[in-house]
């Protein structure tokens, strides 16, 4: 048995807890449940008390002298952040690409030429599940530097079943060896690869016939993603993709409407989706049917801002009453990024989300997203101690001071795994016990 974590004096102490259960929209995603002078106790990874320094001080009288003491004292202490869509697990990168766009291709040019998911597909089909694995603990170690406890990770990058399986099996192997909890979502509908050009309904069968199977009967994933857009896979194919996974247990998740309105935001809605990623280009009617349908927009403002492009309506979907979350898209192509804090910054700059809202949309609506709020995305008692102190006074600060890392401390399962003040990580980076 490790000794108690007792977390004292933060100078607010963001709970995220509300009456609202599922994914919060509206006024919800404001409610942030904040403690002034506020305190934990954690045993055994596990939160046991929330509330005032002087109620937690009280309660624990006769044990304060057995617990480890963290003084949080002018710093803010909120849930660790959580990050539900990203690329995670791929080889290679695509630097000459960002030079490209900027001399003026574009997404599709890129991907047309031969580079874009498809360079990525080659890199990935190319690397060893040790190669793998070495790139993509170097990622993990960077999210988690920032405050990132939880990450969703797609596959996509095999568009064939030996890679698809490699990237899964990868995930599933560094779920037992990180400390970050690494959620798995299959994504062999990511694209079309250049061998089937042209027979592309032939891809759809071997993906719904052989990959989906393979991937259901090893557990591998949880969730079914596809890429609903003009040149990649048309509404109708994703219904088929979508459908033939909730078969196998696997819930829906869809890239929708990133490029231009293609329905996808309404297809989100007819099938059940959990949440509809990117959503630049949105219908009215998409997310008026999402909100209807309780569908998370997972919106992706880091992505735009690469991209260049105007972000997704965030300010008018949480209006309409759509919960909306937020994430790093961490890919190799459009947003090589692990800074989920900058992200909350632009869902603020760019999306018009308050302070509070991009705080929720990181964390409560984020684990709602993975289906992870039972165990993650709010400091509730009897909740996992995933936590993560802040160099800053309140919320708000943590969203004006923009482009920083203000993280000074994380603790994944009540562990401490990130001590900045140090410089450096813990050294049980690796070592919590899953």
């Amino acid at each position: 048995m490790t000794k108690p974590i007792w977390i004292k004096h933060a100078a607010q102490l963001a709970t995220l807890a509300s009456d609202v259960k599922g994914p919060r929209s509206k006024e919800a995603m404001s409610e942030l449940g904040l403690i002034e002078d506020g305190s934990l106790w954690i045993e055994n990874g596990e939160i046991k008390a929330v509330g005032t320094t002087g109620e937690l001080a009280k309660r624990y009288k006769d044990r304060v002298d057995q617990a480890e003491e963290v003084d949080a004292s002018g710093r803010l202490v909120t849930p660790g952040l959580v990050d539900p869509h990203t690329h995670v697990v791929y080889g290679g990168s695509r630097e000459r690409e960002f030079e490209m766009r900027l001399e003026g291709a574009t997404y599709m040019d890129i991907m047309n030429a031969g580079g874009g998911i498809h360079a990525t597909a080659r890199m990935t089909r190319e690397a060893t599940e040790e190669e793998l694995i070495e790139q993509t603990t170097r990622r993990l170690d960077s999210f988690l530097a920032h405050g990132v406890t939880t990450v969703e990770g797609k596959s996509g990058y095999g568009m064939n079943i030996e890679t698809e399986l490699k990237q899964l099996r990868v995930m599933k192997t560094l779920q037992q060896q990180h400390a970050i909890d690494l959620v798995p979502t299959f994504m062999g509908a990511h694209a079309v690869p250049p061998e089937f050009k042209g027979r592309e309904d032939e891809f759809v069968h071997l993906l719904i016939n052989e990959m989906l199977p393979v991937v259901a009967s090893e557990k591998l994933a949880e969730f079914n993603d596809v890429f609903c857009e003009k040149g990649v896979f048309t509404p109708e194919q994703s219904e088929r993709i979508l459908e033939a996974g909730k078969e196998y247990g696997l819930v829906p998740k869809i890239h929708a409407d990133e490029i231009e309105p293609y329905g996808g935001a309404e297809l989100a809605a007819k099938v059940g989706a959990i949440s509809a990623e990117h959503l630049l280009k949105a219908s009215d009617e998409g997310i008026e049917a999402m909100a209807q349908a309780g569908t998370i927009a997972c919106l992706l403002p880091a992505t735009a801002l690469y991209l260049r492009e105007e972000a997704a309506k965030g300010r008018k979907m949480i209006d309409a009453g759509v919960p909306v979350a937020i994430s790093t898209d961490c890919n190799p192509g459009s947003s090589p990024t692990t800074s989920m804090p900058l992200v909350m910054n632009l869902a603020c700059i760019s999306m018009r989300l308050t302070p509070a809202e991009a705080l929720t949309a990181a964390t409560y609506n984020a684990a709602c997203a993975i289906s992870r709020q039972q165990q993650i995305g709010s400091l509730e008692v009897g909740k996992q101690a995933d936590i993560v102190l802040w160099n800053v006074k309140n919320y708000q600060e943590l969203q004006y001071l923009f482009g920083v890392n203000h993280v000074h401390s994380v603790w994944k399962k009540g562990i401490q795994v990130v001590n900045q003040e140090e410089k450096e990580l813990a050294a049980s980076l690796r070592t919590v016990t899953k």
